[in-house]
């Protein structure tokens, strides 16, 4: 369990004897989960020199950018989530956990299942999908994503050639580049990503064209997905 520790700028972590020999790649996922690696001052110093940003930025001081505990997951989450209520997501998303999540015993019953890998469902067929509620079109991009990242040709790791994962993500069928960079924002810890179609981005800034949000945001380098959370 991880939780805030009252009073102070820090997370207290509990973890069972049983993941012992685990624990500096499971403190580094906690790391990756809560952005423990970000220097605020730094982020803050930058974008605070944005008349757009500045009281966002006094105001949420020390905002990190959410990561992702399991990369695939967080990729799945993100494909099921597009276009979709959070409520419809998560229930599809917790069908397919169910079917292609490996059965794991834990001491609370209702964590059974462990997250759904991406060579589990690279197995699994359109059919297989959309009876617990897909499109089409959608059950292709999941298993897409899924073969790609279990063959290796798409590698959701931070410190990895983002650009080129970018590419790769959106040569899948139904990724486009919001979905891309979305994904490279949270699972491949890029701080300069940008899905500059974002609706809420288009509220808060009054803009509707991609060209001026791009060129609003372009002295907001390298803390682009930081500027996007404020």
């Amino acid at each position: 369990s991880v939780e805030r520790v009252e009073g102070s700028n820090a997370l207290r972590v509990e973890v069972s004897l049983s993941l012992a020999r685990r624990l500096p790649s499971l403190l580094a996922r906690i790391k990756n989960l809560f952005d423990l690696d970000a220097n605020p001052q730094l982020i803050e110093a930058r974008l605070g020199e944005d008349e757009r940003l500045r009281e966002m930025v006094k105001r949420h001081s020390g905002l990190r950018l959410p990561g992702a505990f399991d990369t695939f997951e967080m990729a799945m989450g993100a494909v099921l989530g597009k276009q979709m209520s959070v409520t419809a997501a998560r229930t599809i998303a917790g069908r397919i956990t169910e079917a292609f999540g490996e059965q794991v015993e834990t001491p609370n019953p209702r964590l059974n299942r462990a997250s759904v890998s991406a060579a589990s469902l690279s197995q699994a067929g359109v059919a297989d999908l959309t009876r617990f509620g897909l499109t089409g079109k959608r059950a292709e991009c999941l298993i897409a994503l899924a073969r790609a990242v279990a063959d290796g040709e798409v590698r959701l790791e931070p410190g990895g050639d983002v650009e080129a994962t970018i590419v790769r993500l959106k040569g899948l069928p139904g990724v486009g580049d919001w979905t891309a960079q979305y994904i490279a924002m949270r699972a491949l810890r890029w701080p300069d990503a940008f899905p500059h179609s974002d609706l809420g981005l288009r509220k808060a800034l009054g803009e509707t064209s991609s060209k001026r949000i791009l060129e609003i945001a372009e002295s907001w380098r390298p803390w682009r997905a930081y500027a996007l959370m404020h």
